[in-house]
């Protein structure tokens, strides 16, 4: 080939290149970048071993059972996936219906909007966001309502990303970031004004423990309100297709086990919570929430490309190629659950913490 048509494929393999990485649609999320990806705080060289090490757990099943092991299984995971999530979807690690007219951002922060007003605090109230991942949601209520948040997640990588990210939006005076395990968190009794979860108790063993915990260090009378991942009543246990979404769903995600809507309100009860208002957000009229795992198909794919590159040439570590195929698998076992209606990712229940009795003189 002459020097002309060197010149030419190779103008014409860059353009295709630029189209394909930076036009299709942007592979980097509000601050990660593909070639920052790591594994949050597992060093490089132990990337792949942790990812192995993750994968144990489901073939002994008794053990994700135990409460015991089960802060470790979720640290593992979030070290693991935080960077993909971050760049790929963004810093809100969680879904939403979509809204016509409205893009993916802004669905997304008007379903967190929804959930502090549903709690009904007010500027400069103590509010507690329990499984808080790297702040998205934390940003945008403390935004919203000027409340101060607090938040608390397991894994010591995303409070490190949660506070960076306070600091760069000017939110570090209202929004705080705790390291801990939400099943004994490292909070007073009836400390806080109000306390939301989105879609982060599914990773409980039990769900009765964490609600108990909320329930000690609210303040009686305040408002608590989770968004719950359930099965729903269209779910079969003798259903061979919808046992195997329902299991691609709880191992590429790190759950324990799901739960069945029917649950959620008895564990709250059990608890002492008054339930105030239940209700699945996934059912018409809202319009689906998994149309942006479909749509972004083409994106998951240019992202694969870019990860398999970035580890072949050691600037990702190796084992992100494996991770990043088990969240697009997990994808489209979502979709398939929110196709099919097994599965919701958005069960609102709202409790309320009754007020002390009177004292009996």
């Amino acid at each position: 080939m002459d020097p002309f048509g060197l010149f030419c494929t190779g103008a014409l393999l860059a353009c295709g290149l630029y189209w394909f990485v930076c036009l299709l649609g942007p592979a980097e999320q509000k601050g990660k970048r593909a070639v920052d990806l790591s594994g949050g705080s597992i060093s490089a060289e132990k990337v792949q071993d942790n990812y192995k090490q993750y994968w144990s757990f489901f073939r002994q099943p008794k053990e994700i059972e135990t409460a015991e092991k089960v802060p470790d299984f979720v640290d593992t995971f979030y070290n693991l996936v935080t960077d993909i999530y971050e760049w790929g979807w963004g810093q809100s690690f969680h879904f939403s219906p979509s809204i016509r007219g409205k893009s993916h951002r802004d669905a997304t922060r008007l379903h967190e909007e929804m959930a502090v007003d549903l709690i009904e605090v007010k500027p400069g109230d103590r509010v507690l966001d329990v499984g808080c991942g790297v702040g998205g949601p934390m940003r945008a209520i403390a935004t919203h309502s000027r409340a101060n948040v607090v938040g608390i997640t397991i894994n010591e990588y995303q409070v490190n990303r949660a506070r960076l990210h306070n600091k760069k939006a000017g939110l570090d005076s209202l929004c705080e970031v705790v390291c801990g395990n939400f099943l004994e968190m490292p909070f007073k009794d009836n400390t806080f004004d109000g306390a939301y979860s989105i879609e982060a108790t599914c990773h409980a063993p039990k769900l009765e423990e964490v609600y108990a915990e909320v329930f000690r260090v609210l303040k009686p009378g305040s408002l608590y309100l989770s968004y719950e991942w359930v099965t729903t009543d269209k779910y079969r246990g003798d259903n061979p297709e919808h046992v195997e979404v329902i299991q691609g769903i709880e191992i590429g995600d790190a759950l324990p086990g799901l739960r069945n809507y029917k649950d959620i309100a008895e564990v709250a009860k059990k608890v002492g919570f008054q339930v105030v208002k239940e209700k699945d957000l996934a059912k018409p009229p809202a319009l689906p929430w998994w149309t942006r795992l479909k749509m972004g198909r083409i994106a998951y794919w240019r992202n694969h490309i870019l990860v398999t590159v970035l580890a072949a040439i050691g600037i990702a570590p190796k084992g992100t190629v494996d991770v990043h195929e088990m969240l697009f698998k997990t994808a489209d076992y979502l979709t398939r659950g929110g196709d099919s209606g097994i599965f919701s990712p958005m069960h609102m229940i709202l409790l309320r913490k009754p007020q002390v009795p009177p004292t009996q003189s």
